[in-house]
């Protein structure tokens, strides 16, 4: 839910498309972190930099549509390209194009915010990026805007699709930005070459996100938990757990729910719906898609196939 202040700000910033905004997690004030979808057109230009907020550093990924941010370091903004920009205490002139249909994903975080999250790896930043948030002096700083990777298109894609349970919500919403930021985050060299015994931390911390993932299925704890149980930031334990795992932690998440589901489904003591809610979903038909595509079969016939041999 957006607090009295930003809900004001943002009904001010989009006040010609009323309709063409939409939160789907976070709130700025509260939180420091907003991410958003945004789905319009408009008969005259828009400022779009009515919408930024001060001391905030924002990702823009670009689907649809033409805009343009800042003034003399102005980046342009076509569709398929993505790119950000760090604010100040003073205005940044952005602007859409008048007559384009615009769609395009925003992640809005505080300084502080991204601060906290990144702490632990501030060394292996971009280092434009690393200026931006954690700044000598503080000062505006728009970024080109580059083609969005493959990577990119994809998660966008998956934004307005997020999973039924609200428990397992924020736990997503989380990855899914950190996805849509790995592209700006780090260098090209951003390294597979840590030293050993920060391997071995890294090691040890998945080891121990597992645990607490398999722990309560059911309710899952949310991404500042598990990053606060094993000692680091969130982003941090999510970009190692992706590296050791190649799986992000909701599909890891996903693998671990369907292969407990399969288990009581075999044992025989559990119908599909008790499967289902035993591992935290209300909705059976996202559970049905969800094994499908995991397990390999639907569950309802699961029991019965003799040949399912499950990927671990």
């Amino acid at each position: 839910m957006l607090s009295i202040n930003e809900a004001t700000a943002e009904r001010g910033a989009w006040r010609a498309v009323p309709q063409g905004w939409r939160q789907l997690y976070g709130d700025f004030d509260r939180l420091g972190v907003s991410v958003e979808w945004h789905d319009f057109k408009t008969k005259r230009p828009l400022d779009w930099g009515l919408s930024f907020h001060p001391r905030s550093v924002e990702f823009c990924l670009n689907v649809e549509g033409r805009g343009a941010v800042g003034d003399q370091s102005q980046a342009d903004y076509v569709p398929g390209s993505a790119g950000y920009y760090a604010l100040t205490d003073q205005p940044l002139q952005a602007s859409r194009q008048a007559g384009d249909h615009h769609q395009f994903v925003t992640l809005e975080f505080s300084r502080e915010h991204l601060q906290k999250q990144l702490a632990d790896c501030e060394a292996d930043l971009d280092p434009q990026l690393r200026a931006a948030v954690f700044p000598e002096k503080e000062r505006s700083i728009v970024s080109t805007a580059n083609p969005m990777s493959v990577e990119q298109h994809n998660v966008v894609a998956t934004l307005l699709e997020p999973p039924v349970s609200k428990l397992a919500q924020s736990l997503w919403y989380q990855s899914k930005a950190l996805e849509l930021m790995a592209h700006f985050l780090f260098t090209p060299k951003d390294p597979e070459l840590f030293c050993m015994r920060q391997k071995r931390v890294a090691r040890d911390r998945v080891a121990r996100t597992k645990e607490l993932l398999a722990r309560d299925l059911a309710q899952p704890p949310t991404l500042e938990i598990l990053g606060r149980e094993v000692g680091c930031s969130p982003f941090y334990l999510s970009r190692s757990f992706s590296r050791e795992v190649g799986l992000t932690i909701p599909q890891y998440l996903r693998k671990l729910r369907m292969e407990r589901a399969a288990e009581l489904l075999r044992m025989g003591h559990h119908n599909v719906t008790e499967a289902a809610t035993e591992v935290g979903y209300a909705s059976l038909s996202h559970f049905s898609k969800a094994f499908c595509e995991t397990i390999g079969c639907c569950p309802v016939l699961y029991p019965m196939a003799k040949n399912v041999v499950l990927d671990r």
